[in-house]
């Protein structure tokens, strides 16, 4: 089987101009098969000020009304995720931006109202790969945004980090998958104030340790579930680091496994 590398950047890296030029430079020289999904940063919490609406995020998660989906889907789908692909085809890497709607790659359904409301958000429940595949056979590298759809005409706010995972799992029946997470530490840390404090191999018995010793915390709880679901269901490896790490092996990240 070919590889298949799979990157989710966080908004550490579309935060920055410099870092972000920096990153697609690498992305662009990967010669193997690759995807590339993001979120949107600040970007869409500093258009809903200047439009008057206020951002409402609960325990990190943000709260989608009809309002919030329209700026996320201008901010997701529109400046962040063409500008990506503009700067990718400067680079001479053949890319083309996706929504979950688009060639109805990643259907989603609606979370249900619990003791909190979250709106437009989507909980993914079908990826259909045969658009990507045939994309990715052509060398052409998809770019997707954090936005699913229901197959209804809805659009849904949803988790880039779960969608980088889905992904992974079901492209892992045709590629074999690395999925990278990039964020703005080296990995996980026993230390949040020593960045060399990385925690190198995490499985499920690690995962509860760190857990009962509250070294790993509430905003890394579904980042590290998706690692250890992806590498479940058949995803050749799963990796948690900083920008580098996709790009030479030699960086120090997480490293998980079953």
């Amino acid at each position: 089987m070919q590889e298949l590398k799979i990157i989710k950047i966080g908004g550490n890296v579309i935060n920055n101009e410099k870092l972000l030029s920096d990153f697609l430079d690498d992305f662009a020289k990967l010669e193997s098969p690759k995807i590339l999904v993001h979120g949107g940063g600040r970007a869409a919490s500093e258009l809903s000020v200047k439009m008057g609406i206020s951002p409402n995020m609960i325990n990190g998660r943000r709260i989608t009304d009809a309002d919030t989906l329209e700026i996320i889907t201008m901010v997701y789908g529109g400046k962040i995720n063409k500008n990506i692909v503009a700067q990718l085809q400067a680079r001479k890497c053949n890319s083309i931006g996706f929504s979950g709607a688009d060639g109805n790659t990643i259907v989603s359904v609606k979370r249900p109202v619990t003791t909190i409301n979250y709106g437009f958000v989507g909980d993914v429940v079908e990826i259909n790969t045969e658009t990507s595949r045939i994309l990715l056979n052509n060398k052409i590298s998809p770019i997707f945004c954090a936005i699913t759809h229901d197959e209804n005409g809805q659009l849904l706010n949803t988790n880039a980090d779960t969608i980088a995972a889905e992904l992974a799992i079901a492209l892992s029946k045709s590629y074999r998958v690395a999925l990278y997470y990039c964020f703005e530490k080296n990995g996980v840390l026993t230390d949040i104030t020593d960045d060399d404090s990385v925690v190198e191999r995490i499985d499920e018995k690690i995962f509860e340790d760190l857990k009962r010793e509250e070294i790993i915390n509430e905003g890394m709880l579904p980042k590290i579930h998706n690692c250890l679901q992806a590498i479940k269901r058949g995803v050749n490896s799963v990796h948690i680091g900083n920008n580098a790490m996709p790009f030479n092996t030699n960086v120090k990240c997480t490293t998980f496994q079953q």
